[in-house]
């Protein structure tokens, strides 16, 4: 049907058709850890880059969480001024390979894409990719800096959000220094996100460029243990960026729940992504795996799960209490998962979990399902059907129902101003706490979101942070030129 979609609008005008990005094939990808999509040549980048209408007013910067200048960049692919095409982007972004692979653009500058209206929008993601790539071939250049301000900043986490806060600020002339609690940078971007959508050789590009524009990053920084936000300080850092994201699993709360073989889908990914267990006995962490994995969740961690279990060599089903159109994943990622064997069982929720005489998982109890009226957030309410519950077999399952913050900058900051219900830092548009000098942003503040969307968090409050440290001294004190 797609096919034959293609087809009468081709028939059409070409250019209402974008161009197809290459792929690995399902059988061959679904046993390896290597890069689906292939990334355009250059050839199908200006062939892609010719269906830009450039527009004057163009919505699909409105649409982009950092404002890139969307036109201009693909104006420069037409030129074949690609190291212009790339400074473009970094004015803007600092992370454009990471962006081009894993941002949604589908939701957000291509949804506003005007040649979208008739056709298919613009593909502005897999031209960022290009032209992220053709760096990483021919080098980056590093940007000039401003003068030095003489003022010190902080940046806990360095996930997306401390990436970029961290990047903008140092480029206005601040001393910054990232700290980061694991023994690697990147955040959700290296033990969240598997390899096959995002190589970990790219995110790693992405951080020497940060660092290379005179970032201090310091890995194995627990903030929260090491030091308190009071005691930086007391140290010296006149303003503090929070970004440490949400690494803390929830759980379903059914009996059973701590049978062996059920993973939180962040101890699944960092053992897998971070620790590189797929590659057990090269390398020094293993996972254990069954032969039927149970997927609970729809979100796209859910759908990262699924696939690295299938390429381990499991049956893998998606449990989801929702129907198919409430499935939150993006669409690309919900399509590679089925091409690639996933099935998935939806309207019924676990209720409990039972195990061997070893004590590991061997199935769960499952209720079913059906749709109620919206529950109150964007999404469509479900309650349990009566009578309604069957078994499923399962040696392994992985809970992927989302995060929440990890409370030890909370409780270790007295005074700090968080959300009750769920821990987040209370801040405003701009990432202010209620602390003097100390900011926040991501998905330390959000709850987890999306990558642009923690790194738009990161620019907002590196500006505000900016603003702040040329206008005012530490603990509100005015500066000499009485602004």
């Amino acid at each position: 049907m797609k096919g034959t979609e293609r087809e009468e609008t081709t028939a059409r005008n070409p250019l209402d058709v974008d161009v197809e990005m290459p792929r690995q094939r399902p059988k061959e990808r679904v046993k390896n850890f290597n890069e689906v999509a292939l990334g355009y040549t250059e050839e199908m980048a200006i062939q892609e880059a010719r269906r830009c209408m450039q527009c004057k007013n163009p919505p699909c910067i409105k649409g982009c969480p950092v404002d890139i200048p969307i036109p201009n960049f693909i104006d420069c692919i037409l030129q074949g001024k690609y190291a212009e095409g790339i400074a473009v982007i970094k004015t803007k972004n600092s992370l454009p390979a990471v962006c081009g692979r894993v941002c949604p653009q589908e939701g957000q500058c291509q949804m506003n894409c005007v040649r979208g209206k008739k056709g298919d929008p613009v593909n502005i993601g897999r031209l960022e990719r290009f032209l992220a790539d053709w760096e990483k071939e021919h080098g980056a250049q590093i940007p000039e800096r401003a003068p030095p301000t003489g003022k010190k900043v902080a940046v806990i986490g360095a996930g997306p959000a401390g990436l970029t806060a961290a990047a903008d600020l140092v480029k206005l002339g601040h001393v910054v220094t990232l700290f980061e609690a694991l023994h690697v940078a990147g955040g959700v971007l290296s033990y969240g996100i598997p390899e096959f959508r995002l190589p970990k050789d790219i995110v790693q590009k992405e951080i020497e460029y940060v660092q290379k524009l005179g970032v201090d990053l310091r890995l194995g920084n627990l903030i929260g243990r090491i030091h308190t936000i009071p005691e930086l300080m007391e140290q010296g850092y006149d303003a503090i960026f929070i970004s440490s994201g949400a690494g803390l699993p929830q759980w379903i709360g059914c009996p059973g729940e701590n049978l062996g073989g059920i993973y939180s889908a962040n101890e699944f990914l960092i053992r897998v992504n971070l620790m590189k267990a797929y590659d057990f006995p090269e390398q020094d962490t293993p996972i254990r795996i069954g032969k039927h994995v149970v997927v609970i969740g729809g979100g796209n961690v859910a759908m990262d799960c699924a696939r690295i279990s299938m390429r381990l060599g499991a049956k893998v089903c998606l449990n989801y209490r929702r129907s198919r159109k409430e499935l939150p994943a993006r669409r690309e990622e919900i399509e590679n998962a089925e091409e690639e064997g996933l099935m998935c069982n939806f309207l019924n929720a676990p209720a409990e979990f039972y195990g061997d005489e070893k004590g590991w998982v061997r199935s769960m109890r499952c209720t079913c399902m059906e749709l109620t009226e919206s529950d109150g957030k964007g999404r469509q309410g479900v309650k349990p059907i009566a009578c309604s519950d069957f078994d499923v077999d399962a040696d392994t399952v992985i809970v992927a129902i989302g995060q929440t913050p990890n409370p030890i900058i909370q409780r270790t900051t007295a005074g700090l101003r968080t959300d009750p219900r769920n821990g987040t830092i209370i801040v405003d548009e701009d990432g202010r706490t209620n602390l003097d000098g100390v900011f926040a942003g991501g998905d330390v503040a959000t709850g987890a979101a999306t990558v642009i969307s923690a790194m738009g968090a990161g620019k907002r409050a590196a500006k505000a942070m900016h603003e702040y440290l040329m206008n005012e001294g530490p603990r509100g004190e005015r500066t000499s030129n009485g602004n």
